[in-house]
């Protein structure tokens, strides 16, 4: 329950920061795109501080949610970020909600609960053996990379989709880093976390996925990165959470209802993003001809 709880102000946080840092991103020029300086023009504006705000707070309440409950479970349900926010926002402004924007909420409710409930992840250790990170670091970076390489070939939305699935990725490796992380402090104290490898390898992971949004965020629309961001992240951790934690999800015949889950948060992601709520109207900054 603690999990689950701290799981959703974690979803609360992360939807919120992604709304400032995107309208922050519309103010910094093309050309700055895929470079350091990017982060030299978003550090200047407050709007995108806040963000980062949001994301540290973010970042304890993911650490509580993934000590005490299993990877699977946890990071599922950061799916609830954009319409948790838009939500409030709405409340906030006292703006009325738009009809388009309880479709999308229900769209994206309805398809957690039935991709969970079908999944029903169950069991997993609370730490990795040190030969498994291996293979699956080796195999991300190789992702990555062609994910990068991709949107390197690419611009406007495609460009974006594909970032904002490379920074899905990253911040799933960063949930699998941190809970192998946090064991370390189950099993060897505070000496432990600070000796361990897995904690410094999850500060990097971090912040080379808010690199990869940043870019997704400037390259294009709200609406094209939020779905990749936010159902990668959600399957990306599964998949770890089944290959290094030894998770277990429910198969055969099961496996169409969480398709079906899937497809409804995605269409649900899709129209959220675009609401005038999450600024998903505004443009995309120029691009370079």
């Amino acid at each position: 329950m603690i999990s689950v709880l701290f799981a959703v102000l974690t979803a609360l946080s992360n939807g919120a920061a992604s709304v400032l840092q995107r309208r922050a991103a519309l103010n910094v020029p093309a050309g700055e795109a895929m470079r350091l300086s990017l982060m030299g023009h978003l550090l200047r504006q407050k709007v995108w501080l806040c963000g980062i705000v949001l994301v540290i707070v973010a970042a304890v309440c993911q650490a509580v949610a993934l000590a005490t409950g299993p990877i699977a479970v946890v990071q599922p349900i950061f799916v609830i970020e954009l319409p948790a926010t838009l939500l409030l926002a709405g409340v906030v402004m006292r703006v009325r909600v738009p009809r388009t924007v309880w479709y999308g909420v229900s769209a994206v409710t309805v398809g957690l609960a039935v991709a969970m409930a079908a999944a029903a992840p169950v069991g997993g250790r609370e730490s990795v053996p040190g030969g498994d990170w291996f293979p699956a670091l080796v195999v991300t970076g190789l992702f990555e990379a062609a994910l990068i390489t991709a949107a390197l070939g690419s611009d406007g939305n495609a460009r974006a989709a594909l970032l904002g699935l490379a920074a899905a990725c990253g911040y799933a490796l960063t949930a699998a880093l941190m809970k192998d992380a946090m064991a370390q402090l189950d099993e060897g104290g505070v000496t432990g976390l600070l000796t361990a490898w897995q904690l410094y390898a999850t500060a990097a992971a971090g912040v080379g996925a808010l690199f990869l949004l940043q870019n997704a965020l400037h390259a294009g629309s709200l609406a094209a990165v939020q779905p990749m961001l936010t159902l990668g992240d959600a399957l990306i951790s599964i998949a770890y959470g089944v290959t290094l934690f030894g998770e277990e999800l429910r198969t055969g015949w099961w496996l169409l209802p969480q398709l079906a889950g899937a497809a409804l948060i995605a269409v649900g992601c899709v129209v959220l993003a675009r609401s005038p709520l999450a600024g998903g109207n505004a443009p995309p900054a120029p691009r370079v001809r």
